[in-house]
């Protein structure tokens, strides 16, 4: 059966310093971060890797990373591009693409089978690929839309340089999702994490499930998405050059709406990647001890 990998790498990764952070080297034979991401879901059973990029990157990335994958699998592009939006609507005077809703929507003529959706610049671990990739390739009695995510612990997702947003989550007795609070400027804290308010630090729970954009998703989902985009642009404010349609917050709208059911799928693996860029020597001191604990070879491809 064929599953897809969706990566969404059209970012412009504004707290990186102005690079673009998805390319920067990690690996010792000149890898990315993604390579890591590709190869677990491959070792998982994923066969086919879309990357969702801007068109002013195609070039540089397919020399970086886009050939070798094509090496190894089928490979397809598809750009999140600003203008890209629903007849009758226009971009004012917005300057940057409409969110992670509009980067997998633009997937939905290559993309024809169920698949996995990640962050470009996220370290994932094996686990949750292997855990996706399962549930994406069983039949599930489900009368809305299935939808499943990979479940992080919080205390396993956070930066040592700086804030970070996460979908804070909250589940029922058998991992159904029931809500996702969007919540910024998440800090490590001596006590485990809070999040940072007007009012001062919120405390939060350290072991709460978290969402790191890890979704599983079956093709279906595309038609409710692009009705969500138009709904999302009718509701914008004339001026706005802000509001994104992000993913979580209108699969979280799906959920109350009682039209999508999310299974959260718990993984322990730790977290890392590049929000910020003095993120970069973490990430590969990190990827060359999994290197030589024989996690990963030293060449990937």
């Amino acid at each position: 059966m064929k599953t897809t990998l969706v990566i969404m790498a059209a970012g412009i990764g504004s707290r990186y310093g102005g690079g673009i952070k998805q390319l920067a080297t990690v690996g010792k034979n000149g890898e990315i971060i993604m390579d890591y991401a590709i190869y677990d879901a491959l070792k998982a059973g994923f066969n086919k890797v879309v990357f969702v990029i801007r068109k002013d990157l195609e070039k540089d990335f397919k020399e970086i990373i886009g050939n070798r994958i094509a090496s190894v699998c089928e490979t397809d592009y598809v750009f999140q591009e600003l203008d890209d939006i629903p007849v009758g609507f226009s971009v004012g005077e917005r300057t940057k693409p409409w969110g992670t809703g509009q980067a997998i929507l633009v997937c939905k003529d290559v993309v024809k089978e169920p698949f996995a959706v990640i962050n470009a610049d996220d370290f994932y671990g094996r686990e949750a690929f292997v855990k996706l990739h399962d549930y994406l390739v069983t039949e599930n009695d489900v009368a809305v839309e299935d939808i499943c995510m990979a479940g992080y612990i919080l205390k396993n997702t956070l930066s040592d340089n700086g804030s970070v947003t996460r979908g804070i989550c909250l589940v029922d007795e058998d991992n159904v999702l029931m809500e996702i609070d969007e919540t910024k400027d998440i800090i490590k804290v001596e006590n485990g994490a809070a999040a940072k308010t007007d009012d001062g630090l919120k405390e939060l729970n350290e072991n709460a499930y978290v969402s790191m954009n890890m979704w599983g998703l079956k093709p279906s989902f595309f038609n409710r998405l692009e009705r969500g985009f138009i709904e999302f642009l009718s509701a914008v404010e004339p001026g706005d050059i802000k509001s994104e349609y992000l993913l979580p917050i209108y699969i979280d709208t799906l959920i109350k709406k009682g039209v999508a059911k999310v299974t959260l799928l718990e993984t322990k693996e730790k977290w890392f990647g590049m929000t910020y860029k003095e993120d970069l020597e973490t990430v590969r001191e990190s990827i060359a001890e999994l290197v030589a604990n024989g996690t990963y070879p030293e060449k990937l491809f």
